[in-house]
């Protein structure tokens, strides 16, 4: 995808460059005879006119182009085509029905179209005909609904549900009557039904030409499930920002199947309509310009758009995830372990609960879910929460909260399994709060490499603690540790030494490790000072 754009820019380029090396080109004198050479002059070397290397460049574009528009994962005899400025765009609208090329949408704003041609040698003949116009020319790939992996399972996971603990699970236990108010989150998915009561009349639809949620039980309840995480009101479908407007954008077919060029109109809708956040629990492993241009246009919109990492247990990240200036959410379950099918990868933000997942469904049904499309509406909900509660924050103000107060999950540190860590609502809300008081065990980490279990202890309250002392647990072998001082919000590591030969022989090692305050310090969380994980030993 990369490289057909650069041939693209080379081509462009080399065009303007030769149009003007033409039109300026001075008249040249009469050529003088050449001197005479004593010696025998070797081959002379072969240099490409400018024409030729044009020549090239533009086969090697045309050849990727091809490719890419024949893909599998690209929607057949579709194209997005993107021009150079409004003068440029208008032109192509005006002559592209001329030229065998019938435009079945617009995104004025980025001068970009959504075409459908018989053949690709329209497009290139349009290429080349109007080379100026034009800044790119891409595949319309599909976006999809992830699908949830049930083979090869990590090693030594038992996974946990959550069921309707979710929102506890993130730390929203407080009152959240007004959370969200007054904050739009727009859903880019598969309609929303806004007749579920959790909704309480507070949903909103937009066409961008896929249309709103189909009647019949054949419809997916897929966008209704993530709108009811972000921000459902019923007891029995709740979310974490109940106040909050939702957007539906319809972004896909009955089939559950979007594709670059619709997420990048409904982006664009999205923002022009006022959400601040954008939730997309879908993706694809390709990405053009197109969407990266629609996710400029929201961050300097000042709109934040949060998407799912993907359900292929692959390290990397589906598009838009992929993208550094989108929030990414990774899925862990109950106890806070990434999901067997959870995508990984340096670009991954953050992770939430998506495993068992109790929310709404299609016909105001109730069903539990699991995936990274779980994932990513609750930080979206978390995000109108901060927002609410501060409304002078900005959204990408709102995601440094959420982003420095995350349990800290896996090494420590930000990793590529969890991201800067799992999602802690209660902790972002309470953070400025002097009386707060919460030590935690937050992760427990085996360095094979280094041989040692690291425990990561955060200060996850209000105020400076000391004197907090760690009881280290190994099959039944207890050591006593001190643990420094922290400040508010602070975080440190107590590593210990883990014998490699006793790990062979009993073939695991248990560890359990509780973490005790100093008398008359009242923890408000002491579910969160006790922690337990078990070392498989890798087979020989």
């Amino acid at each position: 995808m990369r490289l057909r754009s650069i041939y693209l820019a080379l081509f462009l380029a080399g065009g303007l460059v030769i149009a003007i090396l033409i039109a300026a080109r001075p008249s040249r004198p009469a050529p003088r005879p050449a001197p005479s050479v004593k010696s025998s002059p070797g081959p002379a070397p072969v240099v490409a006119t400018p024409d030729e290397a044009l020549a090239a460049t533009a086969d090697l574009f045309f050849s990727g182009l091809r490719a890419l528009l024949a893909s599998p994962e690209a929607r057949p005899h579709e194209a997005t085509l993107t021009f150079r400025d409004d003068a440029a765009y208008r032109r192509f609208l005006a002559r592209a029905s001329a030229q065998g090329l019938s435009v079945i949408a617009q995104l004025d704003a980025l001068h970009t179209v959504r075409i459908r041609y018989e053949r690709i040698a329209n497009i290139q003949n349009d290429i080349l005909s109007h080379t100026i116009d034009y800044a790119d020319a891409a595949a319309n790939n599909y976006l999809r609904i992830p699908d949830k992996l049930t083979t090869a399972d990590r090693v030594g996971l038992d996974l946990i549900p959550l069921r309707n603990t979710t929102l506890a699970a993130i730390g929203a236990t407080a009152d959240r009557t007004t959370w969200g108010h007054g904050v739009t989150i727009a859903i880019l998915d598969s309609g929303v039904n806004a007749l579920d009561p959790t909704f309480n009349g507070r949903v909103r639809t937009l066409d961008v030409g896929a249309g709103q949620l189909p009647d019949g039980t054949n419809a997916s309840g897929h966008g209704t499930a993530v709108a009811a995480l972000a921000a459902g009101l019923s007891p029995d479908a709740p979310g974490v920002a109940p106040a909050a407007t939702l957007l539906s954008i319809r972004v896909t077919n009955a089939d559950g199947l979007s594709d670059i060029f619709t997420v990048a109109q409904g982006i664009l809708a999205a923002v022009d309509a006022g959400a601040k956040i954008i939730n997309i629990s879908l993706g694809g492993y390709a990405t053009s310009n197109v969407l990266l241009a629609a996710i400029d246009y929201a961050d300097t919109h000042g709109a934040l758009i949060v998407a799912a990492a993907g359900n292929d247990q692959a390290t990397r990240l589906t598009w838009p995830a992929a993208d550094a200036r989108v929030i990414s959410v990774g899925a862990v379950d109950a106890v806070g372990q990434q999901v067997t099918f959870s995508n990984s990868g340096p670009q991954l933000q953050i992770s939430a609960p998506g495993y068992g997942v109790q929310t709404a469904w299609i016909n105001q049904q109730r069903v539990y879910v699991d995936g990274t499309s779980a994932a990513a509406p609750l930080v979206a909900g978390a995000l109108a929460t901060v927002l609410s509660c501060n409304p002078t924050l900005t959204a990408t103000q709102a995601w440094e909260i959420l982003a420095a107060t995350t349990n800290d999950a896996g090494a420590p540190g930000p990793d590529a399994d969890y991201g800067r860590g799992t999602l802690n609502l209660g902790w972002a809300l309470g953070r400025n709060d002097p009386t707060r008081v919460d030590a935690a065990v937050s992760s427990h980490f085996y360095d094979s490499a280094r041989a040692q279990m690291e425990v990561v202890i955060q200060n996850r309250g209000g105020q400076a603690l000391s004197g907090l002392t760690l009881d280290i647990d190994t099959d039944g072998l207890t050591a006593n540790y001190r643990v420094p001082a922290l400040a508010a919000g602070a975080s440190t590591v107590i590593a210990v030494p883990v014998d490699k030969t006793t790990l062979s022989t009993r073939g695991a090692l248990s560890y359990k490790t509780t973490l005790s305050a100093p008398i008359g310090i009242n923890d408000q969380d002491p579910t969160n000072n006790i922690k337990s994980s078990r070392i498989i030993a890798p087979k020989p």
